[in-house]
């Protein structure tokens, strides 16, 4: 039997990062990879799930990895760079087995799984020692609130139906442990599951969160996900995207359906999201949000700082800020320029923005090429550029993140090459 010290608990595994052996970070952890076995054989952990640079999931074999000790892990620098694809008989811990229930020999209980305990065996093999259960007792206690059932940790010798084919884990623990983390890393488990635990996810998630995994998954699989939900909630979902997200995902749904979603969204929210798919999505007007934070002449340079400060507005978005004539919101009044946020840093806090537009930031035309767009942000070494129409009234921006999205091709995530990181570091 292994140490304690050699023991790791899988929930704990998540999040952490990926050493090689010159201790250059290589990724971070996103799941462990389990085979489950019929009858009385304790199931197995083969591999994980890490997260790498683009995003990408890969598989790392325990067989590379050479340590697992202080919240890291240590592996041997040998990658396959090839995405992640779960294979028909395994099982990922963290996304399908927290939360599935499973009996409890000795009393009969049902119990539900909060975590796994894996240590290492022979040939690189890890195996499932011991859960850590709750039974699914609900108590209310004197302030009327719910405590969960007791919580222990069990052999796993002492509980049978981990590897009954229908066991169905709750989406609960999931979003749970995953709370902390950006909606990125969900969106990309979510990838990894089948449609219907998906879909399941999806349903549990609330609209905020679930627009944000939405808005980082493909375009065919965000159609996919919000087939699954009913039409009030999908309306409410694309409420809770960035205007043009949710353009981009109704232009890829039949224009009945689209116009449905619409037809059941809120008026301003519908009218902005109308408003992005005039344009074609080649262009500036296609590529732009009607999100931005805009602010009149007289502001001061304290109360800009305190906009770009808040927690929802994206690090592109930040970096500038626009300057109109009432009203403020797109469609603006007369567009007057845009001001750094760099710029705001070195200005006194009582001073005002009216007087600190650049020249040189000049607006782009709706009707402007991608490829100008990305010309101009190039040149100029911009994150957000503004969007006026003919009148002179400010309709958008655009940041760097939705041109790089055109641009690079689809699959550029996806490599298949396997590379020594020693190797690549010598050279």
């Amino acid at each position: 039997m292994s140490s304690a010290k050699e023991r790791a608990w899988i929930a704990r595994l998540v999040g952490i990062t990926v050493f090689d052996p010159l201790g250059d970070p290589v990724g971070r952890v996103r799941d462990v990879v389990m085979m489950l076995h019929a009858g009385r054989e304790a199931p197995t952990a083969v591999g994980l799930v890490v997260e790498v640079a683009g995003r990408r999931r890969i598989f790392l074999p325990f067989t590379r990895v050479t340590a697992i000790s202080a919240g890291q892990v240590i592996c041997n620098g040998l990658l396959n760079l090839r995405r992640f694809q779960k294979r028909p008989l395994e099982s990922l811990a963290i996304a399908e087995l927290l939360e599935r229930s499973v009996d409890i020999i000795a009393t009969g209980e049902t119990a539900y799984i909060e975590d796994i305990a894996i240590e290492p065996g022979r040939r690189g093999i890890w195996t499932v020692t011991q859960l850590y259960v709750r039974n699914q007792e609900r108590r209310k206690n004197i302030l009327g609130i719910t405590r969960r059932g007791e919580g222990k940790v069990v052999d796993i010798d002492d509980v049978t139906g981990l590897a009954t084919a229908d066991e169905r884990q709750g989406a609960a623990l999931v979003i749970e442990s995953f709370a902390n983390h950006r909606p990125a890393d969900l969106a990309a488990a979510m990838r990894e599951m089948d449609p219907g635990r998906a879909a399941e996810i999806a349903a549990a998630l609330d609209d905020e969160r679930l627009a944000d995994v939405l808005e980082e998954l493909p375009e065919e699989d965000q159609v996919v996900l919000l087939g699954t939900l009913k039409r009030d909630r999908a309306a409410d979902v694309l409420e809770a995207m960035d205007p043009d997200d949710a353009a981009d995902l109704l232009g890829d749904l039949p224009e009945p359906e689209a116009q449905r979603l619409l037809e059941l969204m809120e008026p301003d929210d519908a009218d902005s999201v109308r408003q992005l798919l005039d344009y074609e999505d080649d262009t500036a007007g296609g590529l732009m949000t009607t999100d931005a934070i805009v602010v009149g002449p007289e502001t001061t340079v304290a109360t800009c700082l305190a906009l770009v400060r808040r927690e929802e507005v994206t690090p592109a978005m930040s970096s500038m800020v626009m300057v109109s004539r009432p009203p403020l919101e797109t469609p603006t009044g007369k567009f007057i320029g845009a001001v750094h946020t760099q710029r705001l840093l070195r200005e006194p806090p009582s001073a005002t923005i009216g007087n600190l537009v650049d020249a040189a930031v000049e607006p782009l035309s709706p009707t402007d090429s991608q490829s100008e767009v990305a010309r101009r942000m190039a040149a100029y070494d911009f994150l957000t550029l503004p969007v006026v129409d003919p009148d002179g009234r400010l309709i958008g921006v655009i940041t760097i993140d939705d041109v790089l999205d055109q641009l690079l091709p689809n699959d550029w995530r996806e490599q298949t090459q396997e590379i020594d990181l020693r190797e690549a570091a010598d050279g």
